[in-house]
């Protein structure tokens, strides 16, 4: 972890650094970038962050978008729309359910049937106004979509963009797990285990806190993941998109809620095409440089404090070890190993 950027760490924290990054301007793409005869596959992309993104790379003349969707008729009508927008490429849509292991792994196998991977944007995410559990897995909702089935899709496209690589190519493939402001905001101390702590409904502190802690876990696993594999094979790396309007990430709020996030995004918020360009900022702004960071406001950011401390550090390890023996029935311990690095 760089010296320079542990030292900025702590002025992300807080409400001074969120507002501080939610006033920072936009930076282009390096001129030139073209992406004629890549594939891309973006999870969450019928609506918000994820929609935009995917017409930014189509913009950039990518040739084949795969969109990961939860729902058949809006992933449907989404589709079509980027066909019309877009006509020489060829936009697949494929469902997939996050708070469903069978579900992701199917999507990953079918993904697997790519000719290639370039670049992959874990966009799907969500946040709960209620404690609520998912019945096939016994985990508590966000701690599920947000990070357990994020991770197993993240283990299983690395390993297929590792084998689907095309030598000779200019950038390597590039996984890129999308983060939150949150994390900054977050802490997790778990006495215990870190996967029970978050499950039990005494220590969810309300859905704030959950999306938070599950998008800090998020982080320390895709530092391990990136540990995981060597950069000239697949970059990996996280991006924080900010506070963005026009996506229908609070459409659970309602009420006085409802009003004071409206509030808020209508002051300080980015508009969703500029949320969705840090996106793309991290998949083909940095190369190889861009191997295990955090990209946020267009350059490599900090992560949090607790990421840099001992604490921190064993904590990760103890998460990682949770996490490979949760996804093992997917043979995620054999999928890392293969990837021919270990962290």
């Amino acid at each position: 972890m760089s010296s320079a950027l542990e030292k900025r760490a702590p002025a992300e924290d807080g409400l001074i650094g969120l507002l501080k990054r939610m006033f920072t301007k936009p930076k282009p793409l390096p001129a030139g970038i073209r992406l004629d005869g890549q594939v891309a596959v973006v999870t969450g992309s019928n609506v918000g962050l994820g929609l935009a993104a995917s017409r930014q790379l189509l913009g950039l003349g990518l040739s084949h978008l795969v969109m990961g969707v939860r729902s058949q008729a809006k992933g449907d009508a989404a589709a079509e729309a980027l066909r019309r927008e877009f006509p020489a490429a060829t936009v697949t849509m494929w469902t997939v359910d996050l708070e469903s292991y069978e579900s992701v792994s199917a999507f990953a196998d079918r993904c697997a049937s790519l000719p290639r991977l370039d670049v992959a944007i874990l966009n799907a995410g969500l946040m709960k106004s209620s404690y609520e559990k998912v019945a096939a897995t016994g985990h508590e909702v966000t701690l599920q979509v947000n990070y357990l089935s994020t991770a197993l899709m993240a283990i299983r496209l690395v390993a297929i963009q590792k084998d689907k690589k095309v030598h000779g190519s200019a950038r390597p493939p590039v996984l890129d797990i999308v983060s939150s402001d949150a994390a900054y905001m977050s802490e997790l101390k778990p006495k215990g285990s870190v996967l029970q702590h978050m499950d039990t409904q005494e220590e969810s502190g309300g859905a704030m806190n959950l999306y938070g802690r599950a998008k800090l876990m998020q982080i320390l696993f895709g530092i391990r993941l990136a540990e995981s594999v060597d950069p000239e094979d697949v970059v990996v790396n996280l991006s924080n998109p900010g506070m963005t309007k026009g996506t229908a990430f609070f459409d659970f709020a309602g009420g006085l809620a409802a009003s004071v996030v409206s509030l808020i995004q209508a002051m300080f918020a980015r508009e969703v095409a500029v949320g969705a360009s840090v996106y793309l900022d991290a998949v083909l702004g940095y190369g190889r440089e861009g191997h295990g960071s955090l990209i946020s406001d267009w350059t490599i950011k900090p992560y949090p404090k607790m990421c840099y401390t001992a604490e921190g550090k064993e904590l990760g390890a103890r998460l990682w070890e949770e996490t490979m023996e949760e996804l093992n029935f997917a043979e995620a311990s054999k999928i890392i190993a293969s990837l021919g690095k270990r962290p």
